[in-house]
Protein backbone atom coordinates (compact mmCIF):
# COMPACT_ATOMS: atom_id res chain seq x y z
CA UNK A 1 0.00 0.00 0.00
CA UNK A 2 1.19 3.58 -0.94
CA UNK A 3 -0.29 6.67 0.71
CA UNK A 4 -0.04 10.53 0.07
CA UNK A 5 -1.44 13.64 2.25
CA UNK A 6 -2.23 16.95 0.69
CA UNK A 7 -2.94 19.11 3.16
CA UNK A 8 -6.58 20.70 2.53
CA UNK A 9 -6.43 23.22 5.24
CA UNK A 10 -4.54 23.51 9.09
CA UNK A 11 -7.30 21.29 9.95
CA UNK A 12 -8.55 19.34 6.75
CA UNK A 13 -6.37 16.61 5.08
CA UNK A 14 -6.72 14.47 1.56
CA UNK A 15 -5.13 11.00 1.48
CA UNK A 16 -4.67 9.57 -1.66
CA UNK A 17 -3.76 5.59 -1.31
CA UNK A 18 -3.25 3.03 -3.69
CA UNK A 19 -4.01 -1.22 -3.06
CA UNK A 20 -2.20 -3.74 -4.72
CA UNK A 21 -4.32 -6.12 -6.35
CA UNK A 22 -2.70 -8.89 -3.90
CA UNK A 23 -3.64 -6.95 -0.83
CA UNK A 24 -6.83 -7.46 -1.99
CA UNK A 25 -6.99 -11.03 -2.27
CA UNK A 26 -7.86 -12.44 1.48
CA UNK A 27 -11.37 -9.56 1.01
CA UNK A 28 -11.97 -10.71 -2.40
CA UNK A 29 -11.72 -14.35 -0.87
CA UNK A 30 -14.12 -13.62 1.61
CA UNK A 31 -16.64 -12.31 -0.87
CA UNK A 32 -16.40 -15.18 -3.11
CA UNK A 33 -17.47 -17.54 0.20
CA UNK A 34 -19.94 -15.04 1.32
CA UNK A 35 -21.78 -14.44 -1.87
CA UNK A 36 -21.52 -18.48 -2.55
CA UNK A 37 -23.58 -18.71 0.66
CA UNK A 38 -26.14 -16.61 -0.31
CA UNK A 39 -27.18 -17.72 -3.82
CA UNK A 40 -28.33 -21.20 -5.01
CA UNK A 41 -26.61 -22.52 -8.33
CA UNK A 42 -28.16 -25.58 -9.81
CA UNK A 43 -25.83 -29.05 -9.60
CA UNK A 44 -23.70 -26.73 -7.02
CA UNK A 45 -24.25 -27.05 -2.85
CA UNK A 46 -24.31 -23.80 -1.21
CA UNK A 47 -21.33 -22.38 0.14
CA UNK A 48 -19.72 -24.40 -2.77
CA UNK A 49 -20.32 -21.99 -6.07
CA UNK A 50 -16.97 -21.82 -8.08
CA UNK A 51 -15.86 -18.10 -8.46
CA UNK A 52 -15.89 -18.45 -12.29
CA UNK A 53 -19.56 -19.18 -12.01
CA UNK A 54 -20.20 -16.81 -9.49
CA UNK A 55 -18.34 -13.78 -11.78
CA UNK A 56 -20.79 -15.32 -14.49
CA UNK A 57 -23.99 -15.88 -12.69
CA UNK A 58 -23.70 -12.59 -10.03
CA UNK A 59 -21.47 -10.84 -11.86
CA UNK A 60 -17.53 -9.51 -11.25
CA UNK A 61 -18.43 -5.98 -10.12
CA UNK A 62 -21.02 -6.94 -7.62
CA UNK A 63 -17.89 -9.35 -5.70
CA UNK A 64 -15.05 -6.44 -5.92
CA UNK A 65 -17.90 -4.08 -4.22
CA UNK A 66 -17.92 -6.45 -1.81
CA UNK A 67 -14.00 -6.95 -1.43
CA UNK A 68 -13.78 -3.06 -1.54
CA UNK A 69 -16.29 -2.11 1.22
CA UNK A 70 -14.22 -4.56 3.30
CA UNK A 71 -10.77 -3.42 2.82
CA UNK A 72 -11.09 0.32 2.26
CA UNK A 73 -11.56 1.08 6.18
CA UNK A 74 -8.63 -1.24 6.92
CA UNK A 75 -6.57 0.59 4.78
CA UNK A 76 -8.06 3.85 5.94
CA UNK A 77 -6.68 3.28 9.11
CA UNK A 78 -3.33 2.83 8.18
CA UNK A 79 -2.80 5.54 6.18
CA UNK A 80 -3.94 7.51 9.09
CA UNK A 81 -1.30 5.55 11.09
CA UNK A 82 1.39 5.71 8.90
CA UNK A 83 0.88 9.59 7.78
CA UNK A 84 0.22 10.39 11.91
CA UNK A 85 -2.89 12.05 11.22
CA UNK A 86 -5.56 12.46 14.27
CA UNK A 87 -9.14 11.94 12.15
CA UNK A 88 -12.17 13.86 14.21
CA UNK A 89 -15.02 13.19 12.01
CA UNK A 90 -15.72 10.67 9.65
CA UNK A 91 -13.92 10.57 6.25
CA UNK A 92 -15.70 11.47 2.78
CA UNK A 93 -14.28 8.56 0.57
CA UNK A 94 -14.29 7.69 -3.32
CA UNK A 95 -12.95 5.53 -5.43
CA UNK A 96 -10.86 6.87 -7.89
CA UNK A 97 -9.56 3.56 -9.48
CA UNK A 98 -10.32 0.42 -10.25
CA UNK A 99 -8.05 -1.57 -12.26
CA UNK A 100 -8.57 -5.28 -11.82
CA UNK A 101 -6.28 -7.57 -11.08
CA UNK A 102 -3.83 -4.92 -10.67
CA UNK A 103 -5.15 -2.11 -8.16
CA UNK A 104 -7.55 0.15 -6.21
CA UNK A 105 -6.96 3.82 -5.69
CA UNK A 106 -9.24 5.50 -3.43
CA UNK A 107 -9.28 9.29 -1.39
CA UNK A 108 -10.21 10.25 1.63
CA UNK A 109 -10.81 13.92 2.56
CA UNK A 110 -11.44 14.16 6.71
CA UNK A 111 -10.71 16.60 9.22
CA UNK A 112 -7.64 16.12 11.51
CA UNK A 113 -6.70 17.19 15.00
CA UNK A 114 -4.19 20.54 14.18
CA UNK A 115 -0.83 20.26 15.15
CA UNK A 116 -0.12 23.25 17.50
CA UNK A 117 3.11 24.51 19.26
CA UNK A 118 2.63 24.82 22.78
CA UNK A 119 4.51 27.76 24.69
CA UNK A 120 5.87 27.07 27.78
CA UNK A 121 2.78 27.06 30.37
CA UNK A 122 4.72 26.04 33.52
CA UNK A 123 4.39 29.51 35.92
CA UNK A 124 1.48 30.58 33.93
CA UNK A 125 0.50 33.93 35.80
CA UNK A 126 -3.40 34.69 36.45
CA UNK A 127 -5.67 36.77 38.58
CA UNK A 128 -9.07 36.12 39.86
CA UNK A 129 -11.37 37.85 42.90
CA UNK A 130 -10.73 37.96 46.32
CA UNK A 131 -12.56 35.67 48.29
CA UNK A 132 -15.11 37.28 50.44
CA UNK A 133 -17.54 35.87 52.98
CA UNK A 134 -19.80 38.81 54.05
CA UNK A 135 -22.27 39.32 57.18
CA UNK A 136 -24.76 39.77 54.83
CA UNK A 137 -24.03 36.11 52.99
CA UNK A 138 -23.70 34.37 56.81
CA UNK A 139 -27.35 35.97 57.56
CA UNK A 140 -28.69 35.10 54.40
CA UNK A 141 -27.54 31.52 55.33
CA UNK A 142 -28.56 31.90 58.86
CA UNK A 143 -32.18 32.82 57.44
CA UNK A 144 -32.64 29.66 55.62
CA UNK A 145 -31.61 27.49 58.76
CA UNK A 146 -34.23 29.47 60.59
CA UNK A 147 -37.17 29.21 57.98
CA UNK A 148 -36.17 25.18 57.92
CA UNK A 149 -37.56 25.36 61.65
CA UNK A 150 -40.24 27.93 60.60
CA UNK A 151 -43.98 27.59 62.23
CA UNK A 152 -47.24 29.25 59.88
CA UNK A 153 -50.49 30.65 61.55
CA UNK A 154 -53.18 32.14 60.25
CA UNK A 155 -53.73 35.70 59.44
CA UNK A 156 -56.94 37.74 59.14
CA UNK A 157 -55.24 40.15 56.67
CA UNK A 158 -54.42 40.12 52.55
CA UNK A 159 -51.37 38.52 51.51
CA UNK A 160 -48.10 39.86 51.81
CA UNK A 161 -44.93 38.78 49.90
CA UNK A 162 -43.26 36.36 51.81
CA UNK A 163 -46.74 34.90 52.68
CA UNK A 164 -47.98 31.65 52.49
CA UNK A 165 -51.18 30.98 50.99
CA UNK A 166 -53.43 28.04 50.47
CA UNK A 167 -55.19 28.22 47.06
CA UNK A 168 -56.91 26.54 44.03
CA UNK A 169 -55.83 27.32 40.73
CA UNK A 170 -57.20 26.74 36.90
CA UNK A 171 -56.01 28.17 33.90
CA UNK A 172 -58.59 28.17 30.67
CA UNK A 173 -58.36 29.17 26.92
CA UNK A 174 -61.85 29.53 25.29
CA UNK A 175 -63.62 29.13 28.14
CA UNK A 176 -61.99 25.38 28.27
CA UNK A 177 -60.05 24.37 31.29
CA UNK A 178 -56.98 22.79 30.32
CA UNK A 179 -55.69 19.37 30.67
CA UNK A 180 -53.10 19.29 33.49
CA UNK A 181 -53.27 22.93 34.34
CA UNK A 182 -55.48 22.93 37.52
CA UNK A 183 -54.56 22.41 41.13
CA UNK A 184 -56.41 22.78 44.62
CA UNK A 185 -55.35 23.07 48.03
CA UNK A 186 -51.62 23.94 47.06
CA UNK A 187 -49.30 25.92 49.80
CA UNK A 188 -47.35 28.35 47.99
CA UNK A 189 -45.23 31.54 49.24
CA UNK A 190 -45.82 34.71 47.62
CA UNK A 191 -43.01 36.11 45.83
CA UNK A 192 -40.93 32.48 45.55
CA UNK A 193 -41.57 32.51 41.71
CA UNK A 194 -41.29 29.59 39.15
CA UNK A 195 -45.37 28.91 38.72
CA UNK A 196 -46.86 31.14 36.61
CA UNK A 197 -45.97 34.94 35.29
CA UNK A 198 -48.40 37.27 37.21
CA UNK A 199 -49.10 35.14 40.47
CA UNK A 200 -47.40 36.60 42.50
CA UNK A 201 -48.87 40.16 41.47
CA UNK A 202 -51.99 38.93 41.99
CA UNK A 203 -51.85 37.05 45.47
CA UNK A 204 -50.97 40.12 46.81
CA UNK A 205 -53.66 41.68 48.60
CA UNK A 206 -55.18 38.88 48.06
CA UNK A 207 -57.07 37.59 51.41
CA UNK A 208 -59.12 34.17 52.52
CA UNK A 209 -62.20 34.34 50.50
CA UNK A 210 -60.56 36.46 47.66
CA UNK A 211 -60.89 35.49 44.27
CA UNK A 212 -59.33 36.66 41.01
CA UNK A 213 -58.57 36.20 37.11
CA UNK A 214 -55.65 37.55 35.71
CA UNK A 215 -53.83 36.69 31.79
CA UNK A 216 -50.76 34.65 31.80
CA UNK A 217 -49.22 32.14 29.84
CA UNK A 218 -48.18 28.42 30.26
CA UNK A 219 -45.15 27.56 31.05
CA UNK A 220 -45.00 23.99 29.72
CA UNK A 221 -47.45 21.88 27.38
CA UNK A 222 -48.62 22.38 23.70
CA UNK A 223 -49.66 25.65 24.88
CA UNK A 224 -46.24 26.87 25.50
CA UNK A 225 -46.07 31.06 25.32
CA UNK A 226 -49.77 31.16 24.42
CA UNK A 227 -51.75 33.32 26.25
CA UNK A 228 -54.64 31.78 29.01
CA UNK A 229 -57.07 33.33 31.43
CA UNK A 230 -55.92 31.72 35.12
CA UNK A 231 -58.57 31.40 38.03
CA UNK A 232 -57.01 31.49 41.80
CA UNK A 233 -58.86 31.63 44.90
CA UNK A 234 -57.33 31.55 48.38
CA UNK A 235 -58.76 29.71 51.36
CA UNK A 236 -55.88 30.58 53.70
CA UNK A 237 -53.15 33.32 54.33
CA UNK A 238 -50.46 32.37 56.76
CA UNK A 239 -47.51 34.32 58.26
CA UNK A 240 -44.42 32.96 58.45
CA UNK A 241 -42.85 33.00 61.90
CA UNK A 242 -39.20 32.48 62.34
CA UNK A 243 -37.10 30.98 65.59
CA UNK A 244 -35.34 33.07 67.60
CA UNK A 245 -31.72 33.06 66.63
CA UNK A 246 -30.25 31.82 70.11
CA UNK A 247 -28.55 29.93 71.76
CA UNK A 248 -31.66 27.41 71.95
CA UNK A 249 -31.88 27.81 68.54
CA UNK A 250 -28.04 26.87 68.00
CA UNK A 251 -28.46 24.12 70.10
CA UNK A 252 -31.97 23.00 68.40
CA UNK A 253 -30.87 22.98 65.34
CA UNK A 254 -27.33 22.32 65.40
CA UNK A 255 -24.33 20.63 67.66
CA UNK A 256 -23.16 24.10 68.94
CA UNK A 257 -24.42 25.22 72.55
CA UNK A 258 -24.23 28.63 71.29
CA UNK A 259 -25.15 31.04 68.12
CA UNK A 260 -21.54 32.44 68.04
CA UNK A 261 -20.35 29.03 67.51
CA UNK A 262 -23.49 28.37 64.99
CA UNK A 263 -22.64 31.76 62.87
CA UNK A 264 -18.98 30.87 62.43
CA UNK A 265 -19.47 27.61 61.67
CA UNK A 266 -21.54 29.09 58.96
CA UNK A 267 -19.02 31.44 57.91
CA UNK A 268 -16.17 28.26 58.16
CA UNK A 269 -18.63 26.57 55.59
CA UNK A 270 -19.54 29.23 53.02
CA UNK A 271 -15.61 30.11 52.90
CA UNK A 272 -15.06 26.72 51.87
CA UNK A 273 -17.78 27.20 49.23
CA UNK A 274 -15.70 30.25 47.87
CA UNK A 275 -12.65 28.38 48.33
CA UNK A 276 -14.02 25.84 45.76
CA UNK A 277 -15.96 28.44 43.40
CA UNK A 278 -12.59 30.35 43.25
CA UNK A 279 -10.22 27.42 42.26
CA UNK A 280 -12.97 27.05 39.72
CA UNK A 281 -12.57 30.23 38.44
CA UNK A 282 -8.59 30.16 38.39
CA UNK A 283 -8.56 26.88 36.51
CA UNK A 284 -10.59 29.22 33.53
CA UNK A 285 -8.22 32.06 34.24
CA UNK A 286 -5.05 29.95 33.81
CA UNK A 287 -6.93 28.69 30.69
CA UNK A 288 -7.87 31.73 29.16
CA UNK A 289 -4.38 33.27 29.55
CA UNK A 290 -2.86 29.83 27.63
CA UNK A 291 -5.33 30.38 25.14
CA UNK A 292 -4.33 33.61 24.49
CA UNK A 293 -0.65 32.44 24.04
CA UNK A 294 -1.17 30.26 21.18
CA UNK A 295 -3.09 30.05 17.85
CA UNK A 296 -5.24 27.34 17.16
CA UNK A 297 -6.80 26.26 13.61
CA UNK A 298 -10.34 24.78 14.14
CA UNK A 299 -11.96 22.80 11.85
CA UNK A 300 -15.65 24.69 11.07
CA UNK A 301 -17.67 21.54 11.35
CA UNK A 302 -16.60 20.21 14.69
CA UNK A 303 -17.92 24.12 15.55
CA UNK A 304 -20.76 23.85 13.75
CA UNK A 305 -21.42 21.16 15.35
CA UNK A 306 -20.86 21.76 19.12
CA UNK A 307 -22.88 25.28 18.68
CA UNK A 308 -25.99 23.28 17.28
CA UNK A 309 -25.55 21.24 20.39
CA UNK A 310 -25.11 23.95 22.76
CA UNK A 311 -27.80 25.99 21.30
CA UNK A 312 -30.07 22.71 21.29
CA UNK A 313 -29.16 22.09 25.24
CA UNK A 314 -30.26 25.82 25.99
CA UNK A 315 -33.36 25.78 24.28
CA UNK A 316 -34.07 22.50 26.04
CA UNK A 317 -33.10 23.94 29.27
CA UNK A 318 -35.39 27.02 29.01
CA UNK A 319 -38.41 24.78 27.78
CA UNK A 320 -37.75 22.61 31.32
CA UNK A 321 -37.98 26.05 33.08
CA UNK A 322 -41.34 27.29 31.18
CA UNK A 323 -39.10 30.01 29.51
CA UNK A 324 -39.18 31.23 25.89
CA UNK A 325 -35.59 32.20 24.42
CA UNK A 326 -37.20 35.98 23.72
CA UNK A 327 -37.87 35.90 27.39
CA UNK A 328 -34.60 34.81 28.35
CA UNK A 329 -33.10 37.08 26.16
CA UNK A 330 -35.15 39.87 27.39
CA UNK A 331 -34.41 39.20 31.24
CA UNK A 332 -30.30 38.54 30.43
CA UNK A 333 -30.87 41.76 28.20
CA UNK A 334 -29.51 40.28 25.33
CA UNK A 335 -30.62 40.78 21.17
CA UNK A 336 -29.70 37.63 19.63
CA UNK A 337 -26.88 38.51 17.63
CA UNK A 338 -25.30 39.15 20.89
CA UNK A 339 -25.88 35.84 22.02
CA UNK A 340 -25.25 34.32 19.21
CA UNK A 341 -22.12 36.17 19.11
CA UNK A 342 -21.10 34.69 22.78
CA UNK A 343 -22.39 31.33 22.14
CA UNK A 344 -19.60 31.14 19.35
CA UNK A 345 -17.07 32.55 21.28
CA UNK A 346 -17.11 30.22 24.24
CA UNK A 347 -18.01 27.19 22.00
CA UNK A 348 -14.48 28.17 19.94
CA UNK A 349 -12.49 28.30 23.09
CA UNK A 350 -13.76 25.20 24.56
CA UNK A 351 -13.04 23.61 21.00
CA UNK A 352 -9.64 24.96 21.17
CA UNK A 353 -9.13 23.93 24.88
CA UNK A 354 -9.62 20.45 24.15
CA UNK A 355 -6.59 20.56 21.62
CA UNK A 356 -4.68 22.20 23.77
CA UNK A 357 -4.90 20.04 26.76
CA UNK A 358 -4.59 17.09 24.42
CA UNK A 359 -1.49 17.94 23.41
CA UNK A 360 -0.14 18.88 27.11
CA UNK A 361 -1.41 15.39 28.18
CA UNK A 362 0.74 13.79 25.62
CA UNK A 363 3.82 16.01 26.03
CA UNK A 364 3.72 15.02 29.95
CA UNK A 365 3.03 11.65 29.12
CA UNK A 366 -0.72 11.52 31.16
CA UNK A 367 -2.13 8.47 31.59
CA UNK A 368 -5.27 6.53 32.78
CA UNK A 369 -6.27 3.52 35.25
CA UNK A 370 -8.28 1.54 35.62
CA UNK A 371 -9.44 2.87 38.63
CA UNK A 372 -9.64 6.35 37.54
CA UNK A 373 -11.85 5.29 34.56
CA UNK A 374 -14.32 3.70 37.22
CA UNK A 375 -14.82 6.52 38.87
CA UNK A 376 -15.24 9.08 36.53
CA UNK A 377 -17.67 6.19 35.35
CA UNK A 378 -19.74 6.46 38.25
CA UNK A 379 -19.93 10.31 38.85
CA UNK A 380 -20.93 10.51 35.05
CA UNK A 381 -24.10 8.19 36.44
CA UNK A 382 -24.48 10.49 38.50
CA UNK A 383 -24.63 13.65 37.07
CA UNK A 384 -27.02 11.73 34.76
CA UNK A 385 -29.08 10.16 37.35
CA UNK A 386 -28.22 6.73 35.87
CA UNK A 387 -27.53 3.45 37.33
CA UNK A 388 -23.28 2.92 36.89
CA UNK A 389 -23.62 -0.47 35.59
CA UNK A 390 -26.41 0.08 32.89
CA UNK A 391 -24.42 3.84 32.16
CA UNK A 392 -21.31 1.58 32.30
CA UNK A 393 -22.65 -1.28 30.03
CA UNK A 394 -24.46 1.62 27.41
CA UNK A 395 -21.05 3.17 26.93
CA UNK A 396 -18.60 -0.07 26.44
CA UNK A 397 -21.65 -1.15 24.50
CA UNK A 398 -21.37 2.17 21.69
CA UNK A 399 -17.88 2.39 22.14
CA UNK A 400 -17.68 6.10 23.97
CA UNK A 401 -14.79 4.70 26.41
CA UNK A 402 -12.57 6.28 24.30
CA UNK A 403 -14.43 9.30 24.86
CA UNK A 404 -14.35 9.01 28.55
CA UNK A 405 -10.87 8.54 28.82
CA UNK A 406 -10.27 11.18 26.85
CA UNK A 407 -11.88 13.67 29.64
CA UNK A 408 -9.91 11.97 32.31
CA UNK A 409 -6.45 13.19 30.18
CA UNK A 410 -7.99 16.44 29.76
CA UNK A 411 -8.99 17.45 33.40
CA UNK A 412 -5.39 15.56 34.64
CA UNK A 413 -4.14 17.98 31.88
CA UNK A 414 -5.43 20.84 33.24
CA UNK A 415 -4.70 20.30 36.86
CA UNK A 416 -0.96 19.94 35.59
CA UNK A 417 -1.42 22.88 34.15
CA UNK A 418 -2.84 24.88 37.22
CA UNK A 419 -0.66 23.36 40.00
CA UNK A 420 2.66 24.81 37.79
CA UNK A 421 0.32 28.64 37.49
CA UNK A 422 0.99 31.37 40.10
CA UNK A 423 -2.39 32.41 40.28
CA UNK A 424 -2.84 35.48 43.01
CA UNK A 425 -6.48 37.40 44.44
CA UNK A 426 -7.15 40.86 43.37
CA UNK A 427 -5.60 41.64 46.57
CA UNK A 428 -2.20 40.59 45.38
CA UNK A 429 -2.26 37.38 47.67
CA UNK A 430 -1.40 33.85 46.18
CA UNK A 431 -4.67 31.02 45.72
CA UNK A 432 -3.63 27.81 47.05
CA UNK A 433 -4.25 25.17 44.38
CA UNK A 434 -2.31 22.15 45.16
CA UNK A 435 -3.37 21.54 48.55
CA UNK A 436 -7.03 22.16 47.92
CA UNK A 437 -9.53 19.69 48.90
CA UNK A 438 -12.51 18.31 47.52
CA UNK A 439 -14.49 19.85 50.25
CA UNK A 440 -12.78 23.16 49.90
CA UNK A 441 -10.82 23.00 53.30
CA UNK A 442 -6.59 23.02 52.41
CA UNK A 443 -4.43 20.17 52.98
CA UNK A 444 -1.28 20.37 55.19
CA UNK A 445 2.00 20.15 51.98
CA UNK A 446 3.45 16.92 51.82
CA UNK A 447 7.14 17.42 51.97
CA UNK A 448 8.55 15.40 49.34
CA UNK A 449 11.34 13.64 50.62
CA UNK A 450 8.52 12.17 53.01
CA UNK A 451 6.42 11.28 49.75
CA UNK A 452 8.74 9.66 48.19
CA UNK A 453 9.85 7.28 51.39
CA UNK A 454 6.23 6.29 51.65
CA UNK A 455 5.75 5.54 47.94
CA UNK A 456 8.78 3.44 48.23
CA UNK A 457 7.38 1.68 51.21
CA UNK A 458 4.28 0.71 49.16
CA UNK A 459 6.15 -0.70 46.39
CA UNK A 460 7.99 -3.10 48.79
CA UNK A 461 5.09 -3.94 50.42
CA UNK A 462 3.42 -4.46 47.04
CA UNK A 463 6.76 -6.53 45.93
CA UNK A 464 6.86 -8.96 49.60
CA UNK A 465 3.21 -9.23 49.64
Amino acid sequence: MKSAVETLSPTRAKLTIEVPFEELKPSLDAAYKKIAQQINIPGFRRGKVPPMVIDRQVGRGVVLDEAINDVLPKKYIEALQENSLEPLAQPEIEVTKLEDNTLIEFTAEVDVKPEITLPDYEGIEAEVEDLVVTDEDVEEQVKALRERFATLSDVERPAADGDFVVLDLKASQDGEVLDGAEVTGMSYQVGRGGMLEGLDDALIGMAAGDAKTFTSQLVGGDLIGEDVEVHVSVSQVQEQELPEYDDEFAQLASEFDTIDELSADVRERLGRGKRLEQAAAARDAVLEVLLDKVEVPLPEAMVTDELNARRQSVEQQLGFAGMTMEKYLEEEGQTVEEFEADLDRRVRDAVAAQFILDEIAKKEEIGVDQNELSSHLVRRAQQSGQDPQEFANHMFAHNHIPDLVQEILRGKALATLVETAVVKDASGNIVELKNLQPDGTIAEPVDEADEAADEAADETADATS
